[in-house]
């Protein structure tokens, strides 16, 4: 089991968001978050990710306890275990597409040599490798994800969460974005928690997870 949570709760002021989310995630599954507006989808994924704190409840990741790590055990767990994909890419935009790759390498102690070699041979996977030498403004948008795509595989994480990430990208580039998902996971196993308001996109997920108002309504296995 990648990932096991139970009774994951979550409140802002005295808006209840999530209310005791129980969720587990095996290796290698492609599972989707879908839901309305306002659901609790991307606090639920925030809190999966640790980049947030849930008020309640238990959240393991290869059977580590998170709750348990103090700040800087939990930054490199997170560096080297958790992948994100974002809408926006939130590549670094003075750094060439190569360069924003190795960064989680680089954080991991890796040298600059081994990061490059490994980088190279993500971006050419992802059919990018004329365009690691461009910086992130010089690049089409369905590009800039691929580069946080590899970016976000780069340490070989247990598991990649993205918050809508063919949200920003025009139908050409959201189908080759959702074949890349299903491609990485048949070549590398990989395993990836999706919030997404595409339809096509869950509908290729190998399970679908649907929340309403904070809970779990429903989880269909394809």
């Amino acid at each position: 089991m990648i990932i096991q949570t139970r009774n994951i709760q979550k409140s802002f002021g005295n808006l209840q968001v999530l209310k005791g989310i129980d969720f587990d995630v095996e290796s290698g599954e492609v599972v989707s978050i879908v839901g309305k507006s306002g659901a609790g989808k991307t606090t639920f994924l925030q809190i999966m990710g640790t980049l947030m704190n849930a008020d309640e409840g238990e959240l393991k990741i290869l059977d580590t306890d998170i709750r348990s790590l103090k700040e800087k055990e939990l930054a490199k767990f997170r560096n080297e275990h958790i992948g994100f994909v974002f809408q926006f890419h939130q590549l670094l935009p003075e750094f060439t597409a190569l360069e924003n790759v190795c960064i989680p390498a680089m954080l991991q102690g890796k040298s600059l040599k081994q990061s490059e070699t490994h980088a190279k041979e993500l971006l050419d996977f992802l059919n990018l490798s004329e365009r690691m030498t461009h910086k992130p403004s010089e690049l089409s948008g369905g590009e800039q994800q691929r580069v946080a795509v590899a970016r976000a595989i780069m340490n070989n994480p247990a598991v990649v969460f993205a918050d809508e990430p063919s949200g920003n990208l025009d139908s050409h580039n959201k189908n080759e974005l959702h074949q890349l998902i299903l491609r990485l996971r048949d070549t590398f196993n990989q395993t990836f928690v999706i919030v997404t308001h595409d339809d096509n996109l869950a509908s290729i997920s190998d399970r679908v997870i649907r929340m309403e108002d904070g809970k779990i309504t429903e989880n269909e296995q394809k």
